[in-house]
Order: C-alpha cells, then sequence, then structure tokens
C-alpha cells in the first residue's frame, strides 16, 4: 500500500482520466473493477447525462471511482451537487481556482484531487485545501500548461514544492513509464491516452482507429493564445496553424476553432474536420484493447521493470 492506493482504496496507484468524451461510465467501471481507478469525465456531459452515468457505474462496480470536473464548466455548481447527492466520494478537478469548490465538496466527505501543471499552483492547492496533486506535463493530449514543462521535468519540481501525495500524469502509457514517475517522486500515475484507445472507451471507433496509425509528430500544442491544446494533424489542426503562423488574434482563432469541434471528431468520428485530442504517447499505441488489459498489462510491466532494476549494477570508484 502506499499513499495513493491508501487515500482512495484502491488496488493499484493507477488512475484513468477523466477524459472528454472518452471518459463514460463503462470506462470508468471496467477501470475500477480491473483494481485501479476509474473516473468519469463530466466536461462533456449535461449534469443529467453525468446523473445517469453515476448511476450506471455505481451499478457496474462496487469499487471507488470517481468523477473529473473542469471548473470552468458553464453548469459547475449543478455538476457538484449531483456529485453529491449520489454520494460520489472522489473528485479530480482542473481548469480552475481549486479554493472554489473544494471547501463545499470536502464538507461532504469527498476526497478532491486538483491538476495542474506548474508549482505555483502546488501551494495554490496546499491553501484549498486538496487532498492529492496531479502534475500533468506537456506530453499530455488535450488542454495543457502554458510552460511546456515535460512530466520527467515536473514531477521532480512539484516533489520539491509540496508534501501532498503527487501523481504524474503525461506521455505515461506503460508499466516503465509509470516506474521512471514513481522513480522520480511520484506516488502515482494518472493515464489518458492509452485508456481513451479502448474498448470501453466512449470516443467514436474511427477516432480510435486513427490514433492507432500515429507516429511522432503527429500531434502539436496548439491554441496557446486561448488556451493551449494538444490535437492531433487534420484539416482542422491545419487551418488554426496556418493562422496561428500569420499572427491571427484570440478572435479569429475561436472562429476558426468553432464550437463543439471536439464532440465532432471525438464522439461522432470526423477525423477530418473535428478536434482530436490525445497525447504523445498514442504513437506507442497500435491496438485497441480491453481497459481491464491495458491496467494489467502496465501493472505488470511495472514489476518486471523494477526487478530488473533492482539486479541492474555497476561499478563505483
Amino acid at each position: 500500500m502506499n499513499k495513493i492506493t491508501e487515500l482512495f482504496g484502491i488496488e493499484y496507484p493507477l488512475i484513468q482520466a477523466g477524459m472528454v468524451w472518452c471518459s463514460g461510465w463503462k470506462l470508468a467501471a471496467a477501470v475500477s473493477n480491473a483494481g485501479g481507478l476509474g473516473l468519469i469525465g463530466s466536461s462533456s456531459m449535461r449534469p443529467d447525462v453525468l446523473q445517469e452515468h453515476i448511476q450506471k457505474c455505481k451499478a457496474a462496480t462496487n469499487k471507488p471511482f470517481g468523477v473529473n470536473i473542469t471548473l470552468q464548466y458553464p453548469e459547475i455548481d449543478k455538476i457538484t451537487d449531483i456529485i453529491i447527492e449520489e454520494g460520489v466520494k472522489i473528485v479530480f478537478s482542473s481548469a480552475g481556482n481549486p479554493k472554489l469548490y473544494t471547501p463545499k465538496l470536502k464538507e461532504h466527505g469527498v476526497t478532491v484531487v486538483h491538476v495542474i501543471a506548474n508549482t505555483k499552483f502546488a501551494k495554490k492547492c496546499e491553501e484549498a485545501g486538496v487532498d492529492a496533486i496531479v502534475a500533468e506535463g506537456f506530453e499530455a493530449g488535450g488542454h495543457n500548461g502554458l510552460e511546456e514543462t515535460t512530466t520527467m521535468a515536473l514531477i521532480p519540481l512539484i516533489k520539491k514544492a509540496t508534501n501532498l501525495p503527487l501523481i504524474a500524469a503525461g506521455g505515461i502509457g506503460s508499466g516503465r513509464a509509470m516506474l521512471a514517475a514513481m522513480a522520480l517522486g511520484a506516488d502515482g500515475v494518472q493515464v489518458g491516452t492509452r485508456f481513451a484507445m479502448t474498448n470501453e472507451s466512449s470516443a467514436h471507433e474511427a477516432f480510435k482507429n486513427r490514433l492507432t496509425e500515429l507516429v511522432e509528430g503527429d500531434t502539436k500544442l496548439l491554441l496557446k493564445k486561448i488556451g493551449p491544446i494538444r490535437m492531433v494533424k487534420n484539416k482542422l489542426f491545419e487551418q488554426i496553424a496556418e493562422a496561428e503562423n500569420r499572427g491571427a488574434e484570440v478572435e479569429e482563432l475561436k472562429a476558426i476553432k468553432g464550437r463543439g469541434k471536439s464532440k465532432i471528431g471525438m464522439f461522432e468520428g470526423d477525423i477530418i474536420n473535428g478536434e482530436l485530442e490525445i497525447g504523445q504517447i498514442a504513437a506507442a499505441i497500435d491496438t485497441i484493447e480491453p481497459a481491464a488489459k491495458v491496467v494489467n498489462d502496465i501493472i505488470n510491466e511495472f514489476f518486471i521493470a523494477q526487478k530488473e532494476l533492482a539486479n541492474l549494477s555497476f561499478s563505483t570508484r
């Protein structure tokens, strides 16, 4: 048992990210049943839809699971009320000030984790009273940090800045990467991309299949003037990149990006015109597998790599 397994009451310190359009109740329940912590991604759900997913997840697993919330979501008050009403005991929050909803959630016995990308927010998390931190590096998919700090650089920085339990995220899709993150000071890991590419992911099959074809360099961070997003290169990507390269202002970039493009691409399967958000590690994944197999493979590889390192020796002078 370590800080993360003890905090959440789970078997492995492995958390499935609450990804927009990918993380419904089926994925969350599958990961939790396999010994990790599954998260329902509420950012793409209306309050009534989230309530349905929570209820179905409770019926599908007797293991702990949580909900990921985006603090800038327009109906965040309704979302938090539903989480409390349904008795969800774990919430991961992101994209906002952790002080806004942490006190309310903790008053109702909810364990709160906040996602950050720099050391400045580590202090804010402590002040807000969160129970743990997710430190997400530049490699991650979707919305990202302006600083572009990689996971390998970020984890030691955050570890030095806070004593809160630390979960590493960004570019982690294997047991070896999990071990590396923990060697740098993380107490557990959060995995997004590899779980987005599972049978239980609610993403469209066309999106999943496109991800299996990606190679290095097929994703890139765009839209820093609005809010950085790592996207797969396609027609929409090229339109945004062209506008950025000629110095387009915020309003034009917002117009090109439009509204609902992530749903069009990731949930409805328009891989040409839609917004396709995924992490760099997708280039290393070429199969769509059950979520339970992903959990088992990551954990088994972690222990194999751990033994290999234990047997590693070299001379010292």
